[in-house]
């Protein structure tokens, strides 16, 4: 006689694939905020119980920090290409405020800026780890400003983080990419006055 529970071939549990957990997590945090989105919304959609999230990722805010990151490399503006220094400076700002308008238009149910968004969340671990992205790119469009129109620099970089964080908000509360897009190019306007002085 066999013994069947013996002979029964026995299937392996699927391997955890933290890179591919980030990317899940990413699509949560960027669809519905770091605030909305729970220990208990990630591990459901994981399928992996709380310890093993806390195992791997160590916190909700350790895990966003990997986020961020990700979304650095594949989400968020190019601004190293967009901020060239062969072009005029004008042309290339109001690049980044279209790219803007195109990329937090939203795709896949995700939509505004996930550093923006981040730094305005109620937890600061995780407003702390966005601050750092927004404030890297604070200082790339500064120093690029800086390079041809010093006099200009801090006052061009504070309205382009106003206008980009404009642009998220809205996103945010459903402007499609036509209507984003017509704030950004309207705000050129206000980037020229900014350029050429105060007063």
């Amino acid at each position: 006689m066999v013994d069947t529970k013996k002979s029964r071939p026995r299937g392996r549990p699927r391997a955890f694939d933290p890179d591919a957990a980030v990317a899940t997590a990413q699509q949560l945090f960027h669809a519905r905020s770091y605030d909305d989105v729970s220990v208990a919304d990630i591990t459901g959609t994981l399928g992996i119980n709380p310890p093993s999230f806390y195992a791997a990722f160590g916190s909700k805010a350790e895990l966003f920090g990997r986020v961020l990151d990700r979304y650095a490399c594949d989400g968020a503006i190019p601004l190293r290409q967009l901020l060239d220094p062969a072009r005029p400076v004008i042309d290339c700002l109001a690049a980044v405020l279209e790219e803007a308008a195109c990329r937090y238009a939203g795709k896949s149910g995700a939509s505004g800026c996930m550093v923006i968004e981040g730094v305005q969340s109620i937890d600061e671990d995780a407003k702390r780890a966005a601050m750092v992205f927004l404030v890297g790119a604070e200082a790339a469009i500064r120093d690029f400003v800086a390079a041809r129109h010093p006099e200009a620099a801090d006052r061009v970089m504070d309205y382009m983080t106003t206008v980009m964080m404009g642009l998220s908000t809205n996103a945010r509360r459903g402007h499609d990419h036509a209507r984003l897009l017509e704030s950004a190019r309207l705000a050129v306007g206000g980037l020229e006055r900014a350029m050429a002085g105060p007063g």
